[in-house]
């Protein structure tokens, strides 16, 4: 504000003060617009002017509690289990969600917001893996898609619970709550029997398949706990694993490392188009359900397509052609809105379309006594690639279209990398690290499962 009346400026609003030393802080406070919430962190805390950037940082500190959570939870959900893991994990999302709801303080918030972050990156981490390992090979694909589907139905969701809560506290609360309903749920999930296997916990798997075998009607299906056992992977005693067993074996350091390059670029190019694609001309909360909407038919067409052409070739081309349209705005006058419009939504539903496969074709590449350390490392390149795409737009200051160049380039390049990774449809979940590495030495077809495994004449 200034020290004195300047009514000389508001004859000429092209005018700039003439001295600096005659404008001092708000001393009065301010006055919001309250006609779109009746509360936000914003009008809470009074984070405007030289504290606005902390509106933004509220953000930025969930996404870090989520890159680290995908660490952590990766790591312990294949140490500890899938069910154990994610148990803690929708617990600490509900304490820590309310929590949040009930700050008294933006360092309470941010805190409070970072272990939230934490906690859910648990959740999205765990769900999928541990679902496929409950189906047999012909079911994965729709396994997959339709947990992925569940996403898109809570972001439109979410459009609907902001236009009806418009105070901050409430709305935190309102959107944590579905993560009581999720524990209830989980009372009748039962562990990964292939985890319990892997690990050498039998008499659990038996248990968990026998009841298995009675939902699905098989009652002419027996094993016995000895035969689970000879099929248990071979483990030394003490072994364990960790994200370092990622890189130590030939064909395994290849799949990791192009995996990381492709969840980085997937990422990267669906928190750019999303960032950029605010609003299609429409409010908040219509665009919010517009990018959800957008998601279901891109979801619905690669349930046809990775069954038709494989995972590899899906996972590339989506992320390809995600890339290609992100370009095409590039030349295409912005005069052609429509024609621009049309692109940009196109490449919204590819990119969408390459994470809904990223999910599903990474579940399968890894083996089971390391696919939630494979999760937790993807995941991980894939907040940094999530991290970096905002700071992209900054690069309009060198070249007005070098943000797009960017994620046209790391689009196409991240996308051919996905041709070096091999091919999963159709094939066995591998158990074993020896599974993968033996099956592409002796440049077998298909990667196996150990001789028998019960689940795969079970699930049918």
């Amino acid at each position: 504000m200034f020290l004195q009346p300047q009514f000389h400026l508001l004859l000429n609003s092209s005018l700039q003060p003439e001295n600096n030393s005659i404008i001092q802080h708000c001393k009065h406070g301010w006055v919001y617009d309250n006609s779109q919430f009746t509360s936000t962190i914003s009008t809470q805390w009074d984070l405007v002017c030289e504290r606005r950037g902390l509106n933004q940082a509220t953000a930025t500190f969930f996404f870090i509690g989520v890159t680290i959570g995908a660490v952590i939870f990766g790591y312990l959900s294949d140490r500890f289990g899938r069910k154990a893991m994610l148990l803690l994990s929708l617990l600490c999302s509900a304490v820590f969600g309310t929590l949040s709801a009930a700050s008294i303080s933006y360092s309470m918030l941010a805190i409070t917001r970072t272990l939230t972050g934490v906690a859910l990156s648990g959740v999205s981490l765990i769900v999928l893996p541990l679902g496929m390992e409950w189906v047999d090979t012909q079911h994965r694909t729709f396994s997959g898609i339709l947990t992925s589907t569940f996403w898109s139905i809570g972001n439109m969701l979410l459009a609907m619970v902001a236009y009806l809560v418009r105070e901050w506290h409430w709305l935190l609360v309102a959107v944590t709550g579905p993560c009581l309903l999720s524990f209830v749920c989980l009372w009748w999930v039962p562990e990964s029997a292939r985890w319990l296997i892997a690990n050498s916990k039998v008499k659990q798997a038996h248990r968990h398949l026998l009841r298995c075998a009675r939902m699905n009607g098989r009652k002419d299906f027996t094993v016995s706990p000895e035969a689970l056992r000879k099929m248990a992977t071979d483990r030394k005693p003490g072994e364990s694993y960790s994200y370092i067993s990622l890189f130590r074996t030939p064909v395994l350091r290849k799949i990791s490392l192009c995996s990381g390059s492709v969840w980085f670029g997937v990422a990267f190019s669906y928190y750019g188009m999303s960032m950029n694609l605010t609003g299609f001309g429409l409010n908040m909360y219509l665009s919010q359900f517009v990018f959800g909407i957008i998601e279901i038919p891109a979801k619905m067409m690669m349930y046809v397509l990775v069954n038709r052409v494989g995972r590899r070739q899906s996972q590339a081309w989506t992320l390809i052609l995600t890339g290609l349209c992100i370009g095409a705005n590039i030349i295409i006058p912005k005069s052609f809105t429509s024609l621009r419009s049309v692109i940009a939504i196109t490449g919204k539903g590819l990119s969408e379309a390459a994470f809904t496969v990223v999910f599903l074709y990474t579940s399968e590449l890894y083996p089971t006594v390391l696919r939630q350390n494979g999760m937790g490392y993807t995941c991980f390149m894939a907040r940094i690639g999530g991290a970096l795409a905002p700071l992209v737009f900054l690069l309009d200051e060198v070249w007005r279209s070098l943000p797009e160049v960017t994620y046209c380039g790391v689009a196409l390049c991240c996308g051919s990398v996905a041709f070096l990774l091999p091919e999963t449809l159709n094939m066995c979940l591998p158990e074993g690290i020896e599974d993968i590495e033996k099956t592409q030495e002796k440049g077998l077809p298909q990667i196996s499962a150990p001789e028998g495994m019960p689940l795969q004449s079970l699930l049918k």
